[in-house]
């Protein structure tokens, strides 16, 4: 399984949040810092998922949201 960074994008965007806004409650100096976690050129920790789903108002009981299965589906049962 691997983050979804698009649904994440989409999250963020369907909240009505900047990655300036985000990077400011994730308590970050700088959007750059979020920006290249969501564009995938930095891998987001267990934590800050965590956090960035709380952000957006989901419990760690649905972080399942921000993953995508990329398992092919003749190895899958």
């Amino acid at each position: 399984m691997t983050i979804d960074l698009r649904r994440l994008k989409a999250e963020r965007i369907a909240k009505g949040l900047s990655q300036e806004e985000m990077a400011e409650l994730l308590g970050w100096k700088s959007r750059a810092t979020y920006s290249k976690r969501e564009t995938g050129r930095v891998n987001i920790g267990a934590d800050e998922l965590a956090r960035i789903a709380d952000i957006l108002g989901y419990s760690s009981n649905q972080l399942g949201i921000f993953f995508t299965v990329n398992v092919p589906k003749r190895e899958r049962s």
